[in-house]
């Protein structure tokens, strides 16, 4: 009995730390602590969602949100409060930027043409949308790149990226944190004030 109780022990350990970082990356909120090679998030390229070039430098100065969204997912409704989240504080120099990926066992199989007719259906959605992308891996583009360079990698859809207005990227909030969270809601004013001071 006590050679099985020496042995559980251990095991049981590193269960409960595997399964605490593992609900940690479903949700709270990680901080950026690591200097990357990019000078700003701002200083990237992509495309937009019906793959016209887009330069991110047309939002240096807002404080933004980048998520990676999925339209067949348990999450999805999150689009809901992320479009009342935009509405109420893009006067204020907020945007969310949606980049649609199809990396979480293919929740995102539509088209351009098909994933701007649903956001639009069943949310409204007016915040950017962009191409689809890999988010994760070995093929992650380089928006993201840039943004996991001292950051977890997103662990589901509707990972969530906060950069300030200078284009740091300072705070990663997991899937399960929903737009209305009051953690993500502080972040995002204290970013907001930082910027009607100028700092």
């Amino acid at each position: 009995m006590k050679t099985f109780l020496m042995i559980s022990l251990p095991v049981a350990v590193i269960l409960v730390v595997a399964l605490t970082f593992f609900m940690r990356s479903l949700g709270g909120v990680q901080t950026a602590d690591a200097q990357t090679p990019w000078t700003s998030f701002y200083s990237l390229q992509t495309e937009t969602l019906e793959g016209e070039p887009a330069d991110l430098a047309d939002y240096a100065g807002k404080v933004t949100l980048v998520v990676n969204v999925a339209s067949k997912c348990g999450l999805t409704p999150q689009y809901a409060g992320l479009e009342k989240l935009y509405r109420e504080l893009a006067p204020r120099g907020f945007v969310i930027l949606g980049f649609p990926s199809n990396d979480f066992m293919g929740q995102e199989p539509g088209t351009a043409g098909e994933i701007r007719e649903f956001c639009s259906r069943n949310y409204e959605v007016s915040f950017p949308l962009f191409a689809k992308r890999h988010v994760k891996g070995d093929d992650q583009d380089e928006v993201y790149r840039m943004l996991t360079a001292s950051l977890e990698e997103p662990t589901w859809n509707f990972t969530k990226y906060l950069v300030d207005a200078q284009g740091r990227v300072v705070h990663r909030f997991g899937p399960r944190t929903k737009p209305d969270d009051a953690e993500m809601r502080k972040k995002i004013e204290e970013l907001l004030a930082m910027k009607k001071d100028g700092c």
